[in-house]
């Protein structure tokens, strides 16, 4: 008879400090671009992270992977907050606040030219974190609208557009300095969106297509 044999196939798995040199890198990465830009020397990301140069592209074979790694994980906090604001936030107005202060928090503006930079804008992982943060905006704002509690006349795109600008100045452009009136100039531009709307807006509501096709 003949002995059929079971190969097995081992699955390899990172180990723990390879995760934690990549996490690390992206960590670096992130403050350095919101602080200089997405043209800051990869030497110096590694530098900061504190490995080798060939630990970071080890992990990110060229500057676009790094880039896109860098806003995959913000948009992914950013939906992670989200989440927590639905799910603990019984006010629907409060919620919709938190989400747009963490907006602010992970620095979206600063991080928003590489968004329409030279990388693939049709990557896989891209848009699975756009789509992500677009669904959970949609309905923090379809609960603060059902609830009576959000001016009709605005959207998606208005919400983010409006982050962008307050937040933060471009990257590499005194960032660190305008922080002190992040929060406020925001919470300003939230009391503005409560219902019932205080004036009639001009033009029409913004969507995220409406941003895309910019």
């Amino acid at each position: 008879m003949e002995t059929a044999v079971r190969v097995q196939h081992k699955v390899t798995r990172p180990r723990a400090d390879a995760l934690r040199n990549r996490e690390r890198i992206v960590t670096a990465a992130r403050e350095m671009f919101v602080e200089f830009g997405p043209d800051v020397p990869l030497d110096e990301v590694a530098r900061r992270a504190g490995v080798g140069n060939a630990t970071v592209y080890r992990n990110f074979p060229d500057r676009d992977a790094l880039v896109r790694e860098v806003v995959c994980s913000v948009m992914d906090r950013t939906s992670e907050a989200a989440e927590l604001a639905l799910a603990e936030t019984g006010d629907a107005f409060e919620a919709l606040s938190r989400f747009v202060h963490a907006c602010a928090d992970e620095r979206l503006s600063a991080l928003c030219p590489m968004m329409s930079s030279a990388f693939d804008q049709h990557h896989p992982d891209l848009e699975a974190a756009r789509e992500r943060i677009e669904e959970l905006a949609e309905r923090l704002m379809a609960r603060a609208r059902e609830a009576g509690q959000l001016r009709p006349d605005v959207g998606v795109g208005d919400i983010m557009i409006a982050v962008a600008q307050l937040s933060r100045p471009p990257a590499g452009t005194a960032t660190l300095c305008f922080d002190r009136f992040v929060h406020r100039h925001l919470q300003l531009f939230l009391d503005g969106l409560r219902a019932p709307a205080r004036s009639e807006l001009p033009g029409t509501t913004a969507t995220m297509e409406d941003l895309r096709k910019a």
